[in-house]
């Protein structure tokens, strides 16, 4: 998408931020309402990680992802050397025109910026054309490394080795 900019979350557009995210998620299927009140709440994201959107020509929001830094709050499955991005979501609206691609490489330039070899994330079986955007930028799967949030839902990783 020529039209789109990729740049940090404004405090003014947090709500609309979760509310996105939410909406997101639940075209892909079901989620708990406890993880519902997580990907809702952006505020909290913006203050321990670093929250990005994407927005059209007419500055509305059509896309977000979360960059989980080294160390920090947000960061479920990063080891030493990885950064982790998560909650990447695109207005279902909005799909199929490259948004989520522009996302991922925000956070493989980011990665490389901080000097990071490896991007990693956690994703649910079920969003499998997330998983076909990270396969294209050459993640792969980690099955050694997937885990499980209770009570039953299997997350599984990929991860993208740079350089």
């Amino acid at each position: 998408m020529t039209d789109l900019t990729i740049r940090p979350a404004r405090p003014d557009e947090l709500d609309a931020v979760g509310e996105l995210t939410v909406r997101a998620y639940l075209a892909d299927g079901p989620i708990s309402e406890k993880y519902t009140a997580i990907l809702a709440d952006a505020r909290s994201r913006s203050r321990a990680a670093e929250l990005l959107v994407a927005v059209d020509a007419e500055d509305r929001i059509v896309g977000t992802i979360t960059i989980a830094l080294p160390g920090g709050e947000f960061a479920d499955i990063a080891r030493d050397g990885e950064l982790e991005f998560r909650m990447l979501a695109v207005d279902p609206d909005a799909r199929r025109r490259g948004l989520g691609e522009a996302l991922v490489r925000m956070v493989i330039d980011r990665a490389r910026s901080l000097g990071l070899p490896r991007v990693v994330l956690s994703s649910q079986q079920n969003m499998t054309g997330a998983h076909r955007i990270y396969e294209r930028f050459g993640f792969r799967r980690h099955p050694d490394r997937d885990w499980m949030v209770p009570p039953n839902l299997t997350l599984i990783v990929y991860a993208l080795d740079l350089d």
